[in-house]
């Protein structure tokens, strides 16, 4: 029953909506209250074991660099650019919103963030033009898709650390899936579009010249994705030490060529980027405690043989997986599942030959779309939350991009080139 314990009450305090850092930690000292041979105080050092990691200071510098761009006028450099390419289009400034996503992906690294940020700036306007609110915040949160498997996603370097693999093949491997992903959404968007006679946001196309002054305008700001990589691939320093340099380099970009960001901002901005840490490390923390649970159950092994039992195909494996995080992501927060579940398939789908660099941009992007999956999803509800959008209103206009997504995800996962080819090309096998 011991082993039961901490499942048990993770399942209730997660059914009584509790605090998902709370559920997990109390989940996990249930274990450590009853267990024989394990001391207590070994909860608070597995709490504390989480912070001492060296990648994981990446986080807080994404995500402040992320917070600073949107200050710095980057982000409406960046719209200004897609509109000159996809503006003239049937659907022009749902296209934006997609290309926008894809743009910013390279940049902020959170799903919500950009979703927030997009649903703050582009669901008004498309709303002006014509566009039903409950499609234009369905686009808005689907397309943020996107940004949480480009280079530098927040739940990349989560992966990363866990199963121990190298961040910057990891960031590479994310952008082909990135970019199909946002291919099949401008696909999409068109053909609804047209069927529901959505405008161009411009009369005419934008001429060469004018694209031209719009790219030199981003010119700056495009830099920090190719920078990032670069510098990682170089070796001029690690995926930490990018963070840091990219929130410097926004600084600079926003004060000094832009000069749109205001110094006096700044405190305020950190302490933003404090609290969106600490939501995060606070959950990390947590399931550091609980994955000693699960270790010392060896939880991971018998999910192993269990799941060995069924099938040891590993294309099998990956579709039963598939269905499984699905249906976890929909109930549970994609960060906390993917904390949980990397221990316990990366071990398993390794020695079946499952590439744990391919696997991982699968795990991201699925927990992403749980993300839009009622009855939890974090970007369904920021979206609906800020546009002021019923849920049953943004699930009726998502119905074809869930569908979109439903093909993504199965081309990611059976087709692992998508992944794997640029890590390979730029690092070799």
């Amino acid at each position: 029953m011991i082993d039961l314990l901490p499942l048990i009450v993770l399942a209730i305090l997660l059914v009584v909506n509790a605090p998902v850092a709370l559920a997990l930690a109390f989940a996990a000292l249930s274990f450590f209250l009853v267990a024989d041979g394990v001391q207590i105080r070994l909860f608070v050092q597995r709490l504390v074991s989480a912070t001492e990691s060296f990648p994981l200071l990446a986080v807080p510098f994404f995500i402040l660099a992320g917070i600073i761009m949107n200050e710095a006028g980057i982000t409406r450099r960046m719209m200004a650019l897609a509109d000159a390419f996809a503006g003239h289009m049937v659907g022009g400034l749902a296209r934006v919103n997609v290309l926008l996503s894809t743009l910013m992906g390279g940049m902020s690294g959170s799903a919500n963030a950009d979703a927030a940020m997009q649903s703050t700036t582009l669901v008004p306007e498309m709303e002006r033009r014509g566009y039903a609110r409950s499609f234009a915040a369905a686009i808005t949160a689907f397309s943020a898709i996107i940004t949480a498997i480009l280079p530098p996603g927040i739940g990349l370097i989560l992966y990363a650390f866990l199963a121990n693999v190298s961040v910057g093949r990891l960031f590479l491997a994310g952008i082909v899936p990135g970019l199909l992903v946002c291919t099949l959404l401008l696909l999409a968007v068109g053909r609804i579009s047209r069927a529901q006679g959505y405008p161009p946001s411009r009369d005419a196309a934008a001429g060469w010249g004018e694209r031209g002054r719009v790219f030199a305008d981003a010119f700056w700001a495009l830099l920090v994705p190719v920078g990032i990589l670069g510098g990682i691939r170089f070796g001029w320093y690690t995926p930490t030490e990018a963070g840091a340099i990219a929130v410097l380099y926004v600084v600079f970009v926003g004060r000094v060529i832009y000069g749109d960001l205001k110094l006096t901002r700044l405190p305020r901005m950190f302490v933003d980027a404090a609290i969106a840490t600490s939501v995060i490390m606070l959950i990390i923390c947590a399931a550091q405690a609980f994955g000693f649970f699960m270790s010392w159950e060896r939880i991971p092994t018998r999910v192993s043989a269990l799941m060995l039992a069924l099938s040891e195909n590993p294309l099998v494996l990956l579709l039963l997986i598939n269905v499984l995080l699905l249906a976890i992501g929909a109930i549970l927060e994609g960060g906390a599942a993917l904390i949980i579940l990397t221990p316990l398939f990366v071990p398993l789908l390794t020695p079946l030959g499952v590439d744990p660099i391919h696997f991982g941009i699968v795990m991201v992007l699925n927990l992403t779309i749980a993300g839009v999956t009622p009855p939890i999803g974090t970007l369904m509800y920021t979206t609906c939350a800020i546009a002021r959008v019923p849920v049953g209103q943004f699930i009726r206009r998502g119905v074809p991009l869930y569908g979109v997504m439903a093909v993504s995800l199965l081309l990611v996962t059976f087709v692992p080139q998508l992944s794997l080819w640029l890590p390979r090309l730029i690092y070799g096998s």
